[in-house]
C-alpha cells in the first residue's frame, strides 16, 4: 500500500513521491525553485563554455587552475565579513541585486566573445568580477531558505532540492554546452545565461516574503564577525563538519576542473565527450539529492557524511586508472552521488541546529569553506596535472579525502554526544 503523509497545517496527503517534493507547497519556494533551475542551466553551460574556451586557446592545465581560483578565491576572503551583513540586512532584496550584477557578467562575456575582443585575461577579470558577487550571493541563497520554508521540518528537504536544483542543472547544462560549442562556438552559450537570470530574477520579485526580525541596532562589524567565529569554531559538530568540507573542497572537489584534460587527452574526444562526463557528474549528484530528500529526518546524517566523502575519494581513484570510457561515466556517476550525499548532509545538519540570529554568518564559513578553498585546489590541482598529470593528480586528490573521512568518523563518538544535546528531528 502506498504510504501518505498528512501534513496538518497544510491540509493535504502527501504520497511517497510528494514525501521527495513536500517543499514545492511553499509558495516562494516554488518559485525560486523554478527560477533557479532555468537560470543554472544558464550557469552550467557558460561555466562549460568558458573552461573549453581557455582550454581550447591556451591548451594548458594550469590555466584552467587559475580560472577557477580567480573565480572562487574572494570567497574565501570576502565571505566571512559578509556572513554579518546578512544577518543584518534583508537577504530577499540582496539576492535581487547580486543575480542582477551576474546577469550583466554575462552579457559582458557574450558580447566581448562575439566581438572576438576576448582573452584569458579578460576572463580572469570577468571571473573575478563573478567571484565577488558570489561572496554574496552563496550564504545569502543558503540562509534565505529557511525563509521559504515555513515549517523547518521540512528545511532538511528543502536543502536537498536546493541541491537538486543545481544538479539536474549540471545534467541539462553540460550537455547542452557541448552541443552548441560543436555547432556555433562558445559564444551564444554565454547569451543564454545572461537571458536565463530573467527568470530566476522575476521569480524572487513575485515572492511575498515576511518580513524577519533583524537587529534595530546594528553595532561594531568586527565585534559581531567574532561572535560568528567564536559560536562557529565553539560548537563540534559544525567544527567538524566544516574541517571535513574545507579538506574536500582543497583535495577532492576540484577534479571538475581537469574533465576537460580528461576529456581530449585520455579519451580522445571533444565537447561533446566533456559534455557528457560532466552530465555523468550531474546524474550521479540528482540520485543523491533525491536519496537525501526522501528522509524526513535528518538524525544520523553524520554518518552519511564521512562515509560517503570515503566513497567520493576511492571513486577519483579508480577513476584516474580507467581508461575506458563507459566505465568512467560509471565510476563518475558514483562520485556525484557520494559528493553530493556528503555536502547536502552537512549542510543539512549545519542549517537544522544553527541559531538563525547567527544564520547567515555561519553559512558564510561555511561558504569559506566549500567555496572559498576551491579556488586552492583549482590552482593546486591545475599546477599538479602540469607536473604529475592530471591521473595522478586525481589519485593524490582521492587519498586526501579518504583521510579526512577517516578523521571524521574517529570524533564520530563526540559527534553524535554533541549533536544530542540539540533536538535536530
Amino acid at each position: 500500500m502506498q504510504e501518505t503523509v498528512k501534513n496538518k497545517n497544510q491540509g493535504f496527503k502527501l504520497t511517497e513521491l510528494g514525501i521527495i517534493f513536500r517543499s514545492l507547497r511553499y509558495k516562494n519556494f516554488r518559485l525560486f525553485f523554478s527560477g533557479q533551475i532555468i537560470s543554472l542551466i544558464g550557469t552550467w553551460m557558460q561555466t562549460i563554455a568558458m573552461s573549453w574556451l581557455v582550454y581550447r586557446i591556451t591548451n594548458s592545465a594550469l590555466i584552467l587552475g587559475m580560472i577557477a581560483f580567480s573565480s572562487q578565491i574572494f570567497s574565501f576572503f570576502l565571505s566571512p565579513f559578509i556572513g554579518v551583513f546578512v544577518d543584518r540586512y534583508n537577504r530577499h532584496r540582496m539576492l535581487i541585486i547580486t543575480q542582477s550584477l551576474s546577469m550583466l557578467q554575462a552579457f559582458i562575456l557574450f558580447f566581448l566573445a562575439s566581438k572576438s575582443l576576448i582573452s584569458v585575461w579578460l576572463i580572469i577579470l570577468l571571473s573575478m568580477f563573478l567571484g565577488i558577487i558570489n561572496s554574496f550571493d552563496i550564504p545569502t541563497r543558503q540562509s534565505f531558505i529557511v525563509e521559504m520554508v515555513e515549517n523547518k521540518k521540512d528545511l532538511a528537504n528543502a536543502i536537498a532540492l536546493n541541491s537538486f536544483i543545481f544538479n539536474a542543472a549540471r545534467l541539462v547544462g553540460p550537455s547542452v554546452a557541448g552541443m552548441l560549442i560543436a555547432l556555433t562556438g562558445e559564444n551564444l552559450c554565454f547569451l543564454i545565461n545572461g537571458l536565463s537570470y530573467i527568470a530566476v530574477i522575476w521569480a524572487l520579485l513575485k515572492m511575498q516574503v515576511k518580513k524577519r526580525a533583524v537587529p534595530a541596532q546594528k553595532g561594531d562589524v568586527l565585534k559581531d564577525f567574532k561572535e560568528g567565529f567564536s559560536y562557529t569554531f565553539g560548537f563540534l559538530p559544525i567544527k567538524a563538519i566544516l574541517f571535513l568540507t574545507a579538506v574536500a573542497s582543497l583535495t577532492g572537489m576540484s577534479y571538475a576542473v581537469l574533465m576537460p584534460v580528461f576529456a581530449v587527452n585520455i579519451f580522445g574526444g571533444g565537447p561533446q565527450v566533456y559534455g557528457l562526463l560532466m552530465a555523468a557528474i550531474g546524474i550521479g549528484a540528482i540520485a543523491g539529492t533525491l536519496y537525501l530528500a526522501s528522509h524526513q529526518s535528518v538524525v544520523h546524517l553524520a554518518n552519511k557524511i564521512w562515509v560517503a566523502s570515503a566513497i567520493f575519494g576511492a571513486s577519483l581513484i579508480v577513476f584516474s586508472f580507467s581508461h575506458n570510457f563507459w566505465f568512467s561515466l560509471f565510476i563518475l556517476l558514483i562520485a556525484g552521488f557520494s559528493m553530493m550525499v556528503q555536502l547536502a548532509s552537512s549542510n543539512t545538519v549545519v542549517q537544522t541546529i544553527v541559531d538563525d540570529n547567527k544564520r547567515g554568518r555561519v553559512m558564510s564559513f561555511y561558504a569559506m569553506c566549500f567555496m572559498g578553498v576551491a579556488p586552492f585546489g583549482g590552482l593546486l590541482s591545475g599546477y599538479l596535472a602540469h607536473t604529475i598529470g592530471a591521473p595522478n593528480t586525481l589519485i593524490l586528490g582521492g587519498f586526501c579525502s579518504i583521510a579526512g573521512a577517516m578523521l571524521f568518523a574517529a570524533k564520530s563518538k563526540q559527534l553524535k554526544e554533541a549533536l544530542s544535546k540539540v533536538h535536530i528531528e
